[in-house]
This record gives structure tokens, C-alpha cells and sequence, in this order.
């Protein structure tokens, strides 16, 4: 997750989604070699010469001013999340990546835990590490992992590699594209903002190897916070349900997330959930040949 590269790819990947009609600029008939506006078009939007967006696109300029990328904010038709994205990037500078400590649980947030009862909830870490969920939590959303995984660092399941490694947890989301995609634009704006987490850097590398849908994603250099979606859920226990999921962030612990579970008031969905809470159950571990039965953790490898 180099400085200069980042910017660079993610320049290109927002021209490349952009066609010269997008922008009111002719279509053109002629084979085009690459997706997307070329390097002069944006620069001719922009108001900037060719040969300097090339080095700002390629590395080799800093120190953009604000209304330069203001005006190829604009061109590029970014939205608010990628607007901020694309300041951070152009506004790092290389610096050594560095081993964080394990993200700790504040007495304040466990307190707020403790007042979700009758919904599920769950409290992520910047790298969607999970450290805290309610029993209607751990039941909804990752039954067939160790209740107590989060209270250890070295086997905190983590959300991200959950999506992509557990067949358990892709089997939940109906939708499993949808919340895929949430969850890398997610990641991409915290790697914005934290270029310098070396946990973050072997996340990424991990799910780079493991996972092509992963690599497909990430490369689509989607920009957003996770904040609120609804999902439909196709729990192993009480069936389908659909859920929106809602993230609240503590006052003292901004880097983390408290994602809380809800449903319409009388829905059947609110039904379905009230029964998984009276079940007092969750799902056993599949121990069937090549079923993950451990949790997909922060120490998985």
C-alpha cells in the first residue's frame, strides 16, 4: 500500500469508470486502447496541463494544492467519501509501516455493549477485527465461532476475512456481493487514512492471495464507511430474515464501530429474531471435509 501508488491507482480507477459522454465530451468511434477517459481528457476538465497530471497520476508530483484537486475531484465526479479519500492520499508522505498494538475494548463501550439485549450487536476494530458481541450477536452473525474468541487478540475473528474465507459467514448474506462490497470500500477508506498500519498491509496482502473476488474489489477502488444497509439473512437456524444493520461510533473510541441489528416493528422478521433469542442456540460447527470449523481470526493465516 505504497504512498505514491495508492494515489496513482486510485486516479486511474475513477477515469477508467468515466466515459468522455459522461462528461460532455463527444463520444468518439474509434477503438479506444484503454476503459474510461484518457489522461488529456481529465486534464482538459480539469484545468490542468497534461504532463503534470501524468507525474501527479504516476508519482512523481506532491504537494498538490487544494484547487487543483478540487477541479479533478470534480472532473472525476467523486462523491463526498472519495473527495476526503483522494485529499488523504495526495496529502501522505512515505513514511514506515509500524506494528499497532491489539485494539482494546474501553470500560465505556463495554457498558454501552451491555445495554443491547434484545438485539444483536457487535463492536468492529478499524480492520473489522471483532472485539465484543452480544449472545444475540454471536448467534445471528457467527454462531460457529468460538463465543469467546473476541476476549482473545491472537484469535479475534475478523469480518473481513470472515466474508471471504468462511463459507459459513458467505452463506449468511443472501446478498453476499452487496456486503462484500461494503466491506472493501470500508476497508479502503481506513487504508486512506492509515497508510501506515502494517496489520492493516497483511489483511490486505492476505485476502490478495486467498481470494480473486477480494482482488476484484479492492482494485475497484470503492471509497465508503460502512454506516447503515439493510440485509437479507439466511440464518441456519430460524431461516430468512432481513435486517438493517446500523453502525454507531463510541465518543472515545472513533477508530471503532458499535453495529447494531435491527428489524421493522412487528415484521416477521422481528418475529424470526425474537425466536433465535428464546432458541438459546446457535449453529454447530459443519465438521464435514474441508468446512472451516475455527474461527476465521486475526491470526489466521
Amino acid at each position: 500500500m505504497g504512498v505514491p501508488g495508492q494515489l496513482g491507482e486510485f486516479l486511474r480507477a475513477r477515469r477508467a469508470r468515466l466515459r468522455p459522454e459522461d462528461v460532455g465530451l463527444p463520444a468518439l468511434r474509434e477503438r479506444r486502447r484503454v476503459a474510461g477517459l484518457r489522461r488529456e481528457e481529465l486534464a482538459q476538465l480539469a484545468g490542468v496541463s497534461v504532463s503534470y497530471y501524468t507525474r501527479l497520476e504516476q508519482g512523481q508530483s506532491v504537494n498538490a494544492s487544494d484547487a487543483i484537486l478540487e477541479a479533478l475531484a470534480g472532473a472525476l465526479q467523486l462523491d463526498g467519501y472519495e473527495r476526503e479519500h483522494l485529499r488523504e492520499l495526495a496529502a501522505q508522505r512515505p513514511r514506515p509501516q509500524r506494528k499497532p498494538p491489539p485494539e482494546r475494548l474501553s470500560p465505556m463501550t463495554r457498558d454501552l455493549m451491555r445495554t443491547f439485549e434484545s438485539v444483536p450487536a457487535m463492536v468492529h476494530g478499524r480492520r473489522t477485527d471483532i472485539l465484543a458481541w452480544n449472545a444475540l450477536g454471536h448467534a445471528l452473525l457467527a454462531g460457529h465461532v468460538d463465543r469467546a474468541a473476541p476476549d482473545h487478540p491472537a484469535d479475534r475473528p475478523n469480518l473481513a476475512r470472515m466474508l471471504f474465507l468462511d463459507p459459513h459467514t458467505r452463506d449468511l448474506y443472501v446478498d453476499w456481493q452487496r456486503k462484500a462490497r461494503a466491506v472493501v470500500g470500508n476497508l479502503r477508506h481506513v487504508a486512506g487514512r492509515h497508510p501506515e498500519d502494517s496489520l492493516l498491509a497483511s489483511l490486505v496482502g492476505e485476502l490478495s492471495m486467498k481470494s480473486p473476488e477480494f482482488v476484484k474489489l479492492w482494485n475497484d477502488h470503492r471509497v465508503k464507511p460502512c454506516e447503515a444497509d439493510e440485509y437479507e439473512l439466511r440464518h441456519p437456524l430460524v431461516g430468512t430474515l432481513t435486517v438493517t444493520q446500523q453502525i454507531l461510533v463510541p465518543a472515545r473510541s472513533p477508530e471503532q464501530s458499535v453495529a447494531v441489528v435491527t428489524t421493522p416493528e412487528g415484521s416477521e422478521s422481528e418475529n424470526t429474531l425474537k425466536l433465535l433469542g428464546r432458541s438459546g442456540l446457535a449453529p454447530s460447527p459443519d465438521t464435514s471435509p474441508g468446512a472451516h470449523s475455527r474461527p476465521i481470526s486475526s491470526a489466521a493465516t
